[in-house]
C-alpha cells in the first residue's frame, strides 16, 4: 500500500489531458508493454465505486475472434480489432447480500479487523441497495458507476502515453452473448480500445474542441 503521493506537476496532467483524443485509427504493429498493461489493469481495479463495493467486472478479450465479433457488434467500428488491448466494461445486475457479505469478507481481511466490527458498515450498504432496488435503478446505479472506472481507465492511460477510445455506440446484448455472460448477472455498459495512434490518423492532429471554461465551470 502505498504511503505518501509522488504528485505529477500541473502542467504534466494538463499536458496528458491535451494529448489524449478519441482514437480513430490504432497501429496495428504497436502492442502495449506488458508492465504497462499491468499498471493499467491495476487503475481498473483501484476505481472508486460507491461505499467501495465494485459493482463491476472488466473483460480484457484477447482472442481474435471473438475481438472480430465484437467489432461487427460495434456497428463496423475496428477499434475492437485495431487496438494493442480492448476492454468491456460490465456491470453486475442484481447485487446482494452475496456480493456485499463477500466485499464486507474482504475489507476484514484487508485490514486485519474482526468482521463484527464491520456490522454498521454493513448494514449501510445493505440499506442502500434495498433501496435502490425498491426504487428499481439499482443496475442503472450499478451501470453508471463503470464510467467512473472508464474514465480513471483512460486518463490513467494518457498519463503513461497509451491512446484509447470509448465504444458506447455498441450492441450491448451482442456483447453479452459474444463474450458468454449470464444477461441475468451482468450486463455490458461501454468497451475501450488501448494501444497507440496510427501515424495517419487525422484526428490526432486536429485542435480538441472545448467550452470556454466560464462556460462550463462555475463557482459558487
Amino acid at each position: 500500500m502505498a504511503t505518501s503521493a509522488n504528485p505529477i506537476t500541473a502542467a504534466q496532467l494538463l499536458g496528458a489531458l491535451n494529448w489524449r483524443y478519441a482514437t480513430k485509427k490504432f497501429d496495428t504493429s504497436k502492442k502495449i508493454p506488458a508492465e504497462t498493461w499491468a499498471a493499467l489493469e491495476k487503475a481498473l481495479v483501484l476505481s472508486p465505486s460507491s461505499f467501495g463495493i465494485q459493482p463491476w467486472r472488466f473483460f480484457v478479450v484477447n482472442d481474435p475472434a471473438a475481438r472480430a465479433r465484437l467489432s461487427a457488434a460495434s456497428y463496423g467500428q475496428t477499434q475492437p480489432v485495431d487496438a494493442s488491448h480492448f476492454v468491456v466494461f460490465a456491470a453486475r445486475k442484481n447485487i446482494g447480500d452475496e456480493h456485499l457479505d463477500k466485499y464486507v469478507e474482504r475489507m476484514a481481511q484487508v485490514r486485519g479487523v474482526a468482521k463484527e466490527t464491520l456490522k454498521p458498515f454493513r448494514q449501510a450498504m445493505g440499506s442502500n441497495v434495498e433501496q435502490l432496488a425498491k426504487a428499481g435503478v439499482l443496475n442503472i446505479s450499478q451501470a453508471q458507476q463503470l464510467f467512473i472506472a472508464l474514465g480513471q481507465f483512460m486518463t490513467s492511460a494518457a498519463l503513461l502515453g497509451v491512446d484509447t477510445c470509448a465504444l458506447g455506440g455498441i450492441d450491448r446484448d451482442k456483447y453479452v452473448e459474444i463474450l458468454g455472460l449470464d444477461p441475468d448477472k451482468y450486463m455490458v455498459v461501454v468497451a475501450c480500445a488501448a494501444g497507440y495512434r496510427a501515424d495517419d490518423d487525422k484526428y490526432a492532429s486536429i485542435p480538441k474542441v472545448r467550452f470556454e471554461d466560464g462556460d462550463v465551470v462555475t463557482h459558487v
